[in-house]
């Protein structure tokens, strides 16, 4: 339990880090969607999800070699100046290489030749941010969780306060938006440079470099797959036939109006997306620093359980109460969390929210490749979803549009898992009760089709997804929280 409890607070401190970064970085959404047309959000939804893609490109896998070779902390040193070098002269060719396919790559993110400058803006963003990427890494390895976490918060309101001062008070457009961004990146890899410089005090050396390319280059497909699942379905949205806008939303909507429905409506996953993200900062560290411990696997195991059981009360919570949640108003900028503009796509957030759980169970099931180094599997996995993705989006989204897309998401991430599973269960067995876990999933789907299908049967509808709601988390808490072997009598090859 000592041990369970060092990763719970180490996920506290990123989870409320998070938790307030990403709420206060939330409040763009009903500025956006208030001050932006769903094109005008289009263009900003495909600039930053081409920015995912590339930036994948420009740390190629270093964050990841930082974690794992500077934990011996008598090579830290040369490591952090190896790898700041390396990415630093990656970093000044990438840079040629995009100014240099500049005319070819605009017209995919739908720019006009008045929208080049944002081009520009999005190269800074991506250099600065690669180069605080091995930095921060520094700080989650000795576990300065708490500057790590102010860093982070301060780096999202200089952001926010930028975007509101320029679209309000100077009365920018959508370059706003890059301009914010480019000056909080910027300042914020000035300061945690600062704050690592001791770092640079040891010795560049050619064999860590090629120790930590053999561990890290694997993660550069993995990371483009992983981009496929997070950001491509924009790009189908973009080339979906205007036949099937009007058939599915009606005429009045292009495909930039979609993209931005579409990206506004998936914000609303963020809930589950956080709790993954604050979970995946504490969780590496912890199971690399317990790996040899003799309870390890059994460790993992009831953090698995817990996991699924947050993720649970996550889904039913935001599913059953989306159309609640989206008409919440912001006080400050007396606006609703997301415009009413955008309530078009709120029927995928359910897809979106399932598709985050599963990535959740990737990020699990990740602690056996890494333990054994065999990360040069993960590029298999993620790459597989990738063609996942794609297949399904070329399927899907010609006849169904968003929901097309999403469900793309969904198939992909569950596809991961399934795999990653399997690979990781290979080299390092860990007893997974999945039978629980499949029914934790399957009653929280459960709970959501009767609470959004069939609670319009009812005139109190809010009270009958509320009914329904304590109910799912008196089952979730009731298999998340017993500690012993579920249906052991009836499955127990399986739990």
């Amino acid at each position: 339990m000592k041990k369970l409890h060092e990763l719970f607070s180490d996920t506290l401190v990123y989870g409320i880090s998070s938790v307030a970064a990403r709420f206060i970085n939330y409040l763009l959404v009903p500025f956006y969607t208030a001050y932006f047309a769903p094109g005008e959000y289009g263009i900003i939804s495909l600039i930053f999800g081409a920015m995912i893609f590339l930036n994948v490109v420009f740390t190629f896998g270093m964050e990841s070699a930082y974690l794992r070779y500077a934990a011996d902390r008598s090579q830290a040193k040369s490591v952090f100046r190896t790898l700041q070098l390396a990415l630093l002269s990656v970093g000044g060719l990438l840079l040629f290489v995009l100014w240099l396919f500049k005319p070819l790559l605009t017209p995919l993110l739908g720019m006009s030749t008045i929208h080049h400058p944002l081009y520009l803006m999005m190269m800074g963003i991506l250099i600065f941010d690669s180069l605080s990427a091995v930095p921060f890494a520094e700080l989650r390895l000795v576990r300065r969780a708490w500057t790590f976490a102010i860093l982070r918060l301060i780096n999202v309101l200089i952001n926010v306060g930028l975007n509101i001062y320029l679209v309000v008070v100077q009365g920018m457009g959508i370059e706003a938006v890059l301009v914010s961004n480019l000056i909080a990146s910027g300042l914020t890899m000035v300061a945690v440079w600062l704050l690592t410089i001791n770092m640079w005090n040891g010795v560049a050396r050619k064999d860590l470099l090629t120790t930590a390319l053999k561990f890290g280059l694997p993660y550069v497909p993995t990371g483009i797959g992983y981009a496929i699942n997070e950001a491509l379905d924009r790009f189908f949205l973009q080339s979906m036939p205007h036949h099937t806008i009007v058939s599915l939303y009606g005429s009045g909507y292009n495909p930039e109006a979609i993209i931005g429905i579409y990206s506004a409506c998936y914000k609303l996953a963020v809930f589950m997306l956080l709790f993954i993200q604050m979970f995946r900062m504490a969780w590496q560290p912890f199971f690399l620093r317990h790996a040899e411990d003799e309870q390890a696997p059994e460790l993992f195991r009831d953090v698995f359980r817990y996991f699924n059981l947050v993720s649970g009360i996550l889904f039913v919570s935001v599913c059953l109460f989306s159309h609640q949640i989206v008409a919440l108003k912001v006080p400050v900028l007396n606006a609703s969390l997301i415009n009413h503009r955008f309530w078009l796509g709120l029927f995928v957030v359910p897809y979106l929210m399932m598709a985050y759980w599963f990535q959740g169970w990737y990020v699990n099931f990740t602690a056996g490749l890494f333990i054994r180094e065999e990360t040069k599997k993960l590029p298999v996995i993620t790459l597989t979803g990738a063609l996942v993705t794609v297949i399904l989006n070329i399927i899907l989204v010609p006849y169904k549009g968003m929901l097309g897309a999403a469900i793309a998401t969904v198939g992909s991430y569950l596809v991961m898992a399934v795999m990653i599973y399997y690979f990781s269960q290979s080299v390092y067995h860990i007893p997974y009760q999945m039978l629980r876990a499949v029914i934790m999933v399957v009653v929280a789907i459960i709970v959501v089709i009767l609470g959004n299908e069939y609670a319009t049967l009812f005139v109190n509808q809010i009270t009958v997804k509320v009914i329904l709601w304590l109910l799912s988390i008196m089952i979730l808490l009731i298999l998340g929280l017993y500690n012993g072997s579920l249906l052991t009598r009836i499955k127990s090859n399986y739990v």
